[in-house]
């Protein structure tokens, strides 16, 4: 697993694709980890202004300024909670030390913006995608169903929220992290949430704001 460290800062800080750009590179194979298979209220007084973050990147190329990071943390979460920042379009993962992970993510386009506190109900690793049907109806040429895969909008990895639709997911997109372009559910980079993929489990608390 890859370490993502990086010296403290101080910081603050939603469904598949719903945009289509140009197709993207597929996902790098070099880790055995990676590869697909074979066939509630909003609380921000915990989290201090992060600086601005321009959102603006060549396309097909991620924005750095997303990249993982350690930051420090004085709120009130317990460690192992999740906090997502829709408004700074950032996932903080709590630690035990005062710090938090951060990590860059998209979220939901204006009509699709959500907030509230869930759990995650299951995880699954290179998930298959069945849009539905609210999302088929508004986009009809969407497939019934599509297997996991580097291909699949869903990524390499996929986290479930309580019993909603939504899931913090991998993407086949990674230059649309930062922005607010699902239909509700947190995309990252792939080689991002594999990363919290690892380091959380079932049960763990997910805090939207």
């Amino acid at each position: 697993m890859q370490d993502y460290r990086q010296p403290y800062t101080s910081y603050g800080g939603r469904d598949a694709a719903v945009i289509v750009p140009p197709p993207a590179p597929a996902v790098s194979r070099t880790a055995a980890s990676q590869q697909p298979p074979a066939s509630a209220p909003r609380n921000v007084a915990a989290l201090q202004p992060a600086p601005r973050v321009s959102t603006a990147s060549t396309p097909q190329q991620f924005n750095p300024a997303f990249a993982p990071t350690v930051v420090a943390y004085n709120g009130p979460e317990r460690p192992g909670t999740i906090v997502i920042n829709t408004n700074e379009r950032f996932l903080y993962l709590v630690q035990a030390d005062g710090t938090a992970k951060r990590y860059g993510v998209g979220v939901g386009r204006p009509g699709f913006e959500w907030a509230g506190t869930h759990t995650i109900t299951r995880k699954a690793e290179w998930p298959g995608w069945t849009p539905p049907p609210q999302m088929r109806k508004r986009q009809p040429g969407l497939p019934a169903h599509m297997p996991g895969g580097p291909d699949n909008p869903l990524g390499a990895r996929a986290m479930y929220l309580g019993s909603t639709l939504y899931r913090i997911h991998g993407s086949n997109q990674p230059w649309s992290i930062g922005q607010a372009v699902s239909s509700g559910c947190i995309r990252m980079r792939n080689e991002d949430v594999i990363d919290l993929y690892e380091r959380v489990g079932v049960g763990t608390r997910v805090k939207v704001i």
